[in-house]
Order: C-alpha cells, then structure tokens, then sequence
C-alpha cells in the first residue's frame, strides 16, 4: 500500500466522522427530537472513529506506518 493511498484513507475516514458529526446536529436541529437519526448518525460517528483508532493501531504494528515520534529527544 502507497503512502499516499494511506494517507487518502486515513483523511478519506475523518472526513466521514466530521460528515456524520454534521449530521447529528442537523438532524437534532430539524427533527426536534422526534426520530432516531441523530442517534443513528452519532452511532455511525463513534464506530468510524474507533475503526479508524484500530487501523491506525494495526498498521503500526504491521509496519505500514511509522510513528514519526513528536516530543522524543534525539537517539
């Protein structure tokens, strides 16, 4: 896998969180209360991110990516 095909996917997923954050406000705003997708859409948001914590997370271990170590000292 490319950088930047990694890259695409990581920015590709948050853009979806932020999507479906958007979502639930709109749809808090709009239904007032009276149907279930702000739920649906805060539910939707909540499994991207935690989809994207364990990509992340594997593709470190596998050695996809490399950590680039902000606020280590210098070996």
């Amino acid at each position: 896998m490319s950088d930047s095909l990694k890259a695409l996917l990581i920015v590709g997923i948050l853009i979806l969180i932020l999507w479906n954050l958007g979502a639930g406000l709109y749809y808090m705003l709009a239904d007032k209360g009276q149907t279930k997708r702000t739920v649906n859409s805060l539910t939707k948001r909540i499994a991207l991110s935690v989809a994207l914590i364990l990509f992340v997370v594997l593709a470190i271990h596998q050695g996809w990516i490399t950590p680039h170590g902000v606020g280590r000292s210098p070996a």
